[in-house]
């Protein structure tokens, strides 16, 4: 990526989008090619960690059991106990709004079973559940301080079943070069774990929330 174009894109992005009453956000729309995803190998996910901010923090919910219980309250946004999952195993009504209260759920590792028979039926088709991956699966005597610091500006990309998908890497209210930063680190990581490389990579584009897309060359 050309550093002066990709600032020329983001101003674009600007001047494409009216004003609106709220922050918009920036996001990438990414069109891979040449991968069969039908193949698990071929498969893209990645969870990345951006240099700056992208404009909102994630709210962090944890499962947690007495272990991490005291901790959990003072750094998450919302947190439910060991003793509270079994109520949701059938309560798919209450499990689902608490999908849509939060981005990013972490869990206490030795809990993952009962978290998975409580929510992962909601959660799981939403990329909700939490994921050794990411490094929101923590062990009983974790840091959840640190885990959760981590987790509010995490993104996450994923192409396991469409060879197009898009991720939020910053809002109107950041620097053009907060926002370039955060394009190229993500471009770099992607590029990474891509079989083919930039041979897999067909087209991105940015846009805000209600502006037009603008191809990044």
């Amino acid at each position: 990526m050309n550093p002066e174009k990709l600032l020329n894109v983001i101003k674009q992005a600007r001047e494409g989008a009216k004003k609106r009453n709220f922050t918009q956000s920036f996001d990438l729309i990414v069109h891979l090619k040449e991968l069969d995803l039908k193949k698990p190998e071929q498969q893209i996910e990645f969870f990345l960690k951006l240099p700056n901010s992208k404009g909102r923090t994630n709210k962090v919910c944890a499962f947690v059991g007495p272990e991490l219980l005291d901790e959990a309250k003072k750094c998450c946004d919302g947190v439910y106990r060991e003793m509270d999952f079994a109520s949701y195993v059938k309560d798919k009504k209450g499990a689902k709004k608490i999908s849509m209260q939060y981005d990013v759920f972490i869990a206490q590792a030795n809990l993952m079973g009962k978290v998975a028979a409580a929510f992962g039926r909601i959660l799981g088709p939403r990329g909700k559940m939490p994921s050794p991956k990411s490094g929101a699966v923590i062990p009983p005597k974790g840091n959840v301080k640190a885990v959760v610091e981590n987790m509010k500006n995490t993104i996450k990309f994923s192409a396991k079943q469409r060879l197009t998908s898009h991720v939020p890497i910053g809002s109107e209210s950041m620097k053009d070069e907060q926002v370039k930063e955060n394009i190229e680190n993500f471009y770099k990581t992607l590029v990474n774990v891509l079989p083919g490389r930039e041979n897999n990579v067909k087209l991105i584009t940015l846009k805000l929330t209600m502006g037009k897309s603008i191809q990044i060359e």
